[in-house]
């Protein structure tokens, strides 16, 4: 470690941002502190063990931006993580955001799983989070079957079976009276607020009906959806005894690893929970504070948040523009406790298990940086295709940290309708990749891992020897059999790693998470169209015949419908029947 004493010594005792650097100059933690000096100091002035041991030893320098105050370091810090992307810094590693549930404002509502809260313009038709999606759509499905709402994205032309069954009020053809639809609203507004009373009695009501009419059968389902709602509501019912919506966090340290727990408190009623652990550095009130920013850059920030004292509450309040709380006594209080309570119970539980996988991926990325002769060794990067018949080309990029999945830095890639094999289309997305890194001057991964041998890492060679780009490169090699049974050097060589080693286990997990990524990126993009038009990846299919096309039959959904005959009104045969094969796996 180098001495720093004398640039210590410069530091002033204000707020600001600091940035760690290593002896590549890459920025690889950005912290922040109301006391600059005393911060730095505590890095290099104190026993350290843990990641805060690996981050201490990787530092070759420091700079820092001294601020106004600690609000404005804490923008700065945000910014400059989000800029950089430090390797030390906290990671979520759930890339998803809890489900809600919306009760559309519509003219005739529906009622949906939501995830993207953010890009919702009216936020009080959002009810929730929900615990976990299954949640969300077990309590859509009962009140769907409880309440005839519209059921169709948008009104059809004609009654559908949702009419018929008595689980929607026809309103593509009926005029349904406005003072029915918000009696609806209302109703189902109270359910979702956790009363259960109209909606149970409704349920029992049916209940009873079906088994007076002996359809046993549809009265053990109605009975199995009203012990869904009184079970949901038993796990969900808190004594606070006031309609309270916030979110409460607290959280518990030990061994250098942090626990972090929140609640979802809505209207009294624990609606769902989250907790996560990770490695800590020790600065542990910033961690908390740094995580927080991050957790609700995913999610719907609460109108109130209740906070144990230790963190700083006007930093929150003035950052997150809510009100924050610090109870004092009370339910509230004892609602803190508890939290640390789960907190402490998920790190004792886990704590052992992710001390001994750490271990093991520390001691399989020093194996691979060995085995390679590399000086540092913490991203890797990796890619895939997936197409159908040879077109219909997609890309997929993962990004992995000391072999743990950074699902934030995951890239999708639409790839050129002209590229027609799969070594063109790696050749188009890694290029892509890699001029971004040099035009926006970001980072660069310390090792690409190729799905494959020679051709592969030819073509990635071929690729960053354009660009005058230096990234270490290996292939993972598969037998006959189509199974990883070798490493391949960026100069062809083998190398042989045990098969039951935890290295092989790690390399083979970022090619089984590339490839899974790449294969659902192109089925979802087939499931919703979310192509221009799926006409542009046609085999054969120009903007002149997608136009004739188009003219002729009015929608893709015509097209797909049309037979060969059909199809060559328009198209010469060969094209026709290309056409029509293609469409069928769509």
């Amino acid at each position: 470690m180098k001495d720093f004493k004398e640039k210590l010594s410069l530091v002033p005792n204000k707020p600001g941002s600091y940035q760690m650097k290593n002896k590549d100059g890459i920025i690889i933690y950005v912290g922040k502190a109301k006391n600059l000096q005393r911060r730095l100091r505590s890095y290099f002035t104190r026993t350290v063990t843990g990641k805060t041991k690996m981050l201490v030893d990787d530092i070759d320098d420091f700079e820092y931006i001294v601020t106004s105050s600690e609000l404005e370091s804490l923008i700065l810090e945000i910014t400059l993580i989000k800029k950089y992307d430090p390797k030390y810094n906290i990671l979520l590693r759930d890339d998803k955001s809890y489900p809600y549930i919306e009760l559309t404002n519509d003219k005739y509502p529906t009622l949906k799983v939501v995830r993207n809260v953010k890009r919702k313009k009216n936020k009080n038709h959002l009810y929730g989070p929900y615990p976990n999606v299954n949640a969300a759509r077990k309590t859509v499905n009962i009140v769907n079957r409880v309440y005839p709402l519209r059921k169709c994205d948008k009104l059809k032309k004609e009654l559908c079976l949702y009419y018929h069954i008595h689980e929607c009020l026809g309103y593509c053809e009926k005029e349904i009276p406005e003072e029915t639809i918000n009696k609806m609203k209302k109703e189902i507004i109270s359910f979702l607020k956790g009363d259960p009373t109209i909606i149970s009695k409704k349920i029992e009501q049916e209940m009873d009906k079906a088994s007076k009419n002996m359809n046993y059968e549809k009265a053990l389902e109605l009975k199995k959806m009203l012990d869904d709602i009184k079970i949901t509501l038993k796990k969900q019912k808190i004594d606070l005894n006031k309609s309270y919506n916030f979110d409460l966090v607290n959280y518990y340290y030990d061994n250098n690893y942090l626990g972090i727990e929140i609640f979802f408190i809505r209207d009294g009623l624990l609606f769902g929970r989250h907790n996560e652990i990770i490695a800590s550095l020790g600065d542990i009130e910033n961690e908390v504070v740094e995580y927080l920013v991050k957790f609700y850059a995913k999610g719907l920030m609460p109108t109130e948040l209740v906070i144990p004292k230790e963190l700083d509450k006007n930093l929150l309040e003035e950052y997150f523009q809510i009100k924050v709380f610090i109870p004092q006594r009370g339910k509230i209080k004892s609602l803190l406790k508890l939290a640390r309570e789960n907190a402490k119970e998920q790190l004792d539980l886990r704590g052992e298990t992710l001390k001994r996988d750490n271990d093991e991926r520390l001691k399989a990325i020093e194996e691979l940086r060995n085995l390679l002769g590399l000086e540092s060794l913490h991203r890797m990067e990796s890619f895939d295709n997936s197409h159908l018949f040879g077109t219909f080309y997609v890309g997929g990029m993962v990004v992995f940290d000391d072999f743990l999945p950074n699902k934030d830095l995951y890239r999708k890639y639409k790839i050129s309708t002209e590229v027609k094999d799969d070594l063109s289309a790696m050749k188009e997305v890694i290029y892509r990749r890699y001029f971004k890194t040099i035009m926006e001057e970001s980072y660069k991964p310390d090792l690409i891992v190729m799905d494959g041998g020679k051709l592969q890492i030819s073509v990635c060679k071929e690729v960053l020897d354009s660009l005058n780009l230096k990234i270490p490169i290996i292939g993972l090699v598969k037998d006959k059999a189509h199974k990883t049974n070798h490493i391949m050097t960026e100069n062809y060589e083998l190398l042989e790693v045990e098969k039951d080693s935890k290295l092989f286990l790690f390399l083979t997990r970022i090619q089984e998470e590339v490839h899974r990524y790449a294969i659902t990126y192109h089925r979802n993009i087939k499931a919703k169209g979310a192509l221009s038009s799926l006409l542009d990846l046609a085999p054969g299919i120009g903007e002149v015949r997608k136009k004739e096309l188009l003219k002729k039959f009015g929608s893709l959904k015509r097209i797909k419908e049309a037979s060969i005959e059909e199809l060559e009104e328009v198209l010469n045969k060969d094209v026709a029947e290309k056409l029509h094969e293609y469409l069928k796996e769509i």
